[in-house]
């Protein structure tokens, strides 16, 4: 049957029906012999269906294993009977989808292999004996279970220890507990907020942070050179050699979570009542307990509270979007709840929604939570003594560049230090581990001093990295990631939703709420206006068109849109950008330009789906609070008129 196959795949190759590179990996796959009956049968299907275009998408190259990891279909857009077999409870099929393109028992292990090959020579090259040490966490999506115990068997197969939970559980999590158990690297099987058809493998490294150079490009490389005949071995799970996490590492995060609070005395007594949503991901393990330890009267919405890949009660499951709060926002008018937040599947966002001035329920923005979390944690902390009231450069607000720009007027108010770095928390996260790097060097140096830093308490952490550092006051991104403290490496849903209900509570306690305190901002720092503008493109053809776009800004940037013109564009994929702290931002395709007229916007392709972002920004002066309702008005006339501008510039540079 194989030699059948293949003379038919080669036929519709020459025919037009196949791109060459899907021929190729097609050809490669079928010849290794490892595909077992049921995927040979599935590709057969799609031959005998004609549906070429689902073959070419399937096939067309290797999932990119790119510097964070990997994420796409597991499901495909066509699922064969061969697939599908004995559907699951939550009407999944049995079998991930065959394909070198899609995520799949087979691309998971090459996933495995090459990250474990990369661990261990890092080992070894250290001189450190020690086996490689793998945690391994996945929240509900089709096949998290199966691929989380089969990337951990994987690595023990290899020679290394892994563990895993018993369960689905959250991202930040995985990202503490890499930490927390000394352990070298760390995966979590997750999609985040993307579609239920898709599937993720996010690579971290022995500091709880995502991969960041060098150690991304050389795990690239390394599971780049794995080959189709390593990958049998590791087929077959077999996780009696793994081990399971217990109750003590889920109470060790569960205690960090609540160490984010800056004050635990202001949410009791405050009546703080919040209507929370995990959207049917990982949330409820950690969130709802940690609320209701700090003092939050809590209510769920049932039909969320359900684990379900399906996400059946919205149309996505990302918090960004309003429809996926519209069920919370509804109790909450029907409980009379101050709150609503809701977190994402893997639980490392967190959305808001507050009562406006006629009682009902307004969602709020990522840039909007991030900047009054961060104004409230630095004003805390300077009315706690725990940094200098007139501000420091030794305290740092760390944010991207596609995050508002507010919080670098915020910043400069409170006379700390501001960071920008590339778009994703990794980076972040990269500037934390620096610091620490930092003060551990210097005490070492200076005094003599081997600090263990995990050991250290967050107090004396925060006194000592002021003095010999960078104290990280609070981190955040426009897409409603935030990271309040540093014992975690990557944004965190639990933490953001324990800090945002102390900040509601203080507020509430003082007679004002989240929007007055949003307006006295405005008012202080100017009316700051965010717009996220994209364009989807699917398949193997929309890969391309996004280059496109990419390579024709590079090329011939815009002069001006609506009249006003682009007076500076910054390409930092071919210019030498710094940060605050003088180190160099590495390149990548990410563009910034600025208007005349003091707006500005960025523009990248999305590093986790198909398609181009743009990311608009605008600020106007208030004069006083009678102007800032028309002010608010204009600017989102202008700022909306520009991004439809920039998208239709955009699609005219695609083909």
């Amino acid at each position: 049957m194989s030699n059948d196959l293949l003379a038919t795949i080669v036929k519709a190759g020459t025919e037009g029906k196949l791109i060459e590179s899907a021929v190729g990996n097609l050809r490669d796959w079928i010849r290794a012999g490892i595909l077992p009956d049921w995927a040979v049968r599935a590709i057969d299907e799609l031959i005998d269906a004609e549906a070429f275009e689902e073959l070419n998408d399937r096939f067309f190259r290797y999932l990119a294993f790119g510097t964070g990891g990997m994420r796409g279909r597991t499901i495909g857009a066509v699922t064969t009977e061969a697939e599908t077999g004995t559907v699951s409870e939550f009407g999944g099929p049995e079998h991930a989808g065959v394909g070198s393109n899609l995520l799949n028992d087979f691309t998971l292990v090459r996933a495995t292999i090459g990250l474990y090959r990369y661990t261990r020579e890092f080992l070894e090259n250290a001189g450190r004996a020690d086996p490689p040490k793998l945690v391994i966490a996945h929240d509900v999506r089709h096949f998290s279970r199966h691929f989380c115990e089969l990337s951990a068997s994987t690595w023990s197969r290899l020679g290394g220890v892994a563990f895993i939970f018993d369960g689905p559980r959250s991202t930040p999590q995985l990202s503490f507990s890499v930490r927390y158990l000394n352990a070298h690297a760390g995966v979590v099987i997750t999609a985040s907020h993307n579609p239920p058809h898709d599937n993720g493998f996010k690579a971290y490294f022995e500091d709880g942070a995502q991969v960041v150079p060098p150690h991304d490009t050389g795990i690239i490389s390394e599971v780049n050179k794995v080959e189709l005949a390593d990958l049998p071995d590791f087929l077959e799970s077999d996780v009696s050699r793994v081990i399971t996490l217990g109750e003590a590492a889920d109470q060790a995060y569960l205690d960090t979570v609540m160490q984010s609070l800056i004050d635990p005395e202001v949410i009791p007594g405050s009546g703080l009542k919040v209507v929370y949503s995990p959207i049917h991901g990982t949330g409820g393990v950690m969130s709802v307990p940690a609320l209701q330890q700090a003092g939050v009267e809590v209510l769920t919405v049932a039909e969320q509270d359900r684990q379900d890949p399906q996400f059946p009660s919205v149309k996505s499951p990302n918090p960004e979007n309003a429809e996926a709060l519209k069920m919370a926002i509804d109790r909450a008018e029907s409980e009379g709840a101050d709150l609503v937040m809701a977190t994402d599947p893997d639980c490392d966002r967190m959305a808001v929604a507050v009562r406006d001035a006629n009682g009902k329920m307004q969602l709020i923005t990522g840039n909007q939570i991030g900047t009054l979390l961060a104004d409230y944690r630095i004003t805390k902390l300077k009315e706690m003594g725990w940094i200098p009231e007139a501000g420091s450069d030794s305290v740092a607000l760390v944010k991207t560049f596609v995050t508002t720009p507010m919080q670098d007027a915020l910043g400069k108010a409170h006379g700390i230090k501001v960071i920008n770095t590339l778009t994703g928390f990794k980076w972040i996260g990269e500037k934390i581990r620096d610091y620490e790097d930092q003060l551990k060097e210097r005490l070492h140096a200076d005094l003599g001093i081997g600090l263990d830093y995990d050991r250290t308490t967050y107090r004396k952490r925060v006194e000592l990295l002021q003095e010999h550092s960078t104290f990280y006051v609070f981190g955040s991104e426009e897409s409603y990631g935030y990271l309040p403290t540093d014992f975690v490496r990557d944004k965190d849903g639990n933490a953001a939703c324990v800090t945002f209900s102390e900040l509601a509570a203080d507020l509430k306690k003082r007679g004002s709420n989240v929007l007055e305190a949003l307006d006295g901002l405005y008012l202080k720092l100017g009316y700051f206006l965010e717009m996220l503008g994209q364009i989807y493109y699917e398949g193997a053809v929309g890969v391309a068109r996004i280059q496109n776009i990419l390579e024709s800004y590079r090329a011939n940037p815009p002069a001006a849109f609506n009249g006003v013109a682009v007076t500076r564009f910054t390409d930092f994929g071919r210019e030498t950008v710094h940060d605050a702290d003088g180190k160099k931002i590495p390149s990548q395709d990410l563009y910034f330009l600025e208007l005349a007229n003091g707006y500005s916007y960025a523009v990248r392709g999305s590093g986790t789906e198909p398609k181009i972002k743009f990311y608009l920004f605008a600020r106007e002066s208030v004069e006083s609070a009678d102007d800032l309702a028309a002010t608010k008005t204009s600017t989102r006339e202008k700022l909306t008129a520009l991004r439809e501008a920039i998208e239709a510039d955009a699609d005219g540079r695609s083909n």
